[in-house]
């Protein structure tokens, strides 16, 4: 057994698509729309061929209220490993160049995970470790 896919809500599905491209390899799908429905999606493949993360949109879907730098219920980051700190150590300053938000500095965990946090650009949580 093993996890498939995971899947977000997004409000702007390209910039996201291209996010996930642009700092983590991912390769997107032909996009997907049900115009019925007013639904389009990408499923996103990473190189190292684990799960997949579907990128959903769709109107009326509810804004989830609250601070995106408090912690809530629920899914609450994805962790992408990177191979090595140095790797994640580039990868955040990467990230801080192009002026994403970094709510953890890369640290040793008390379980032994050298990561960092950066969110999205739309407030999820994306843990980069080793």
């Amino acid at each position: 057994m093993h996890i498939e896919h995971l899947a977000i809500w997004v409000r702007d599905l390209e910039q996201m698509r291209n996010f996930y491209e642009t700092y983590f390899g991912a390769t997107a799908n032909d996009k997907y729309t049900n115009s019925r429905k007013g639904f389009s999606s990408y499923f996103l493949s990473f190189p190292d061929n684990g799960p997949r993360l579907e990128l959903m949109q769709m109107p009326g879907i509810s804004e989830q209220s609250g601070d995106p730098l408090t912690q809530f219920m629920g899914l609450t980051h994805i962790a992408f490993s990177v191979g090595s700190e140095t790797a994640v150590d580039g990868l955040t300053e990467q990230f801080r160049a192009d002026g994403y938000t970094i709510v953890g500095e890369p640290r040793r965990t008390g379980d032994g995970y050298y990561e960092s946090v950066v969110l999205d650009p739309e407030g999820n949580r994306i843990e980069i470790t080793v």
